[in-house]
């Protein structure tokens, strides 16, 4: 039987785990999918040896940059991203990593873009944002994208610099934080939605809830909204395709 898993810490709820899990038995597939909750990377040499019918492994939170150093080759657009949240187990035992999320992302958020969506602000500066990012500029065509966090740093603005000016100039907003995913449902990242309007696009990672409170508070001014589920799905299928392509 091939094992298949993913990689991170905490993992709590998993989709991936339910996904696969669910598409093994449905399609009669002889395989496992774990969840490997390794507290840090020192473990994971150790995994592999333990495992030794793995064959794919999806990556999360927070090794999806930490992962790449124990890699024996990165697929061109991983490398560019500089982020990875799928790994390939060959025969010969090579690891490659691959970045799924910006094929889910651009798949299921292409068909809300209207002409003027042309600015972006990107919630949060982890490995998910930096698909996110990748995958707005190089796939999307976004003219313009401003990453934003809770810390300063250099080319990053802060939450205490969005104004509602720059909710209008970049009306597509990406929330790659864990802010208002459960079981923390009331909290929202911290935005003058009261400039919000109907021109607004507030896209979130989170799909757990369904409807997170940035999603509601975006909605009651007319923008549209969308959370990260079929981003999920997405990135699950492609994953699948890495594992499994020759």
């Amino acid at each position: 039987m091939n094992t298949y898993g993913l990689l991170g810490y905490p993992l709590g709820h998993s989709f991936s785990h339910k996904y696969f899990t669910e598409k093994f038995a449905r399609e009669g597939i002889d395989a496992e999918y774990i969840n490997f909750e390794l507290p840090s990377l020192d473990g994971y040499r150790e995994l592999l040896r333990a495992h030794p019918n793995l064959r794919g492994h999806n990556v999360t939170i927070p090794y999806k940059q930490q992962i790449i150093p124990f890699l024996h080759q990165l697929s061109p657009e991983a490398a560019a991203i500089g982020a990875v949240n799928v790994v390939k187990v060959t025969a010969e035992g090579q690891l490659i990593g691959y970045n799924s999320d910006v094929i889910g992302f651009t798949q299921s958020i292409r068909p809300l873009l209207q002409p003027h969506h042309k600015r972006a602000l990107i919630l949060g500066t982890g490995g998910a944002s930096k698909a996110i990012y990748y995958g707005l500029k190089e796939k999307l065509g976004m003219e313009e994208i401003l990453f934003v966090s809770r810390r300063p740093a250099p080319s990053v603005l802060t939450y205490t610099a969005l104004t509602p000016s720059l909710i209008n100039d970049y009306p597509v907003i990406i929330n790659c934080t864990p802010c208002g995913m459960y079981p923390q449902v009331d909290e929202s990242p911290n935005l003058p939605y009261e400039a919000m309007t109907p021109r607004n696009l507030l896209y979130d990672l989170v799909y757990n809830p369904e409807t997170t409170r940035f999603m509601q508070r975006g909605a009651a001014k007319g923008a549209v909204v969308k959370n990260g589920l079929e981003m999920l799905v997405l990135q699950a299928k492609a994953s699948w395709a890495f594992w499994t392509e020759p």
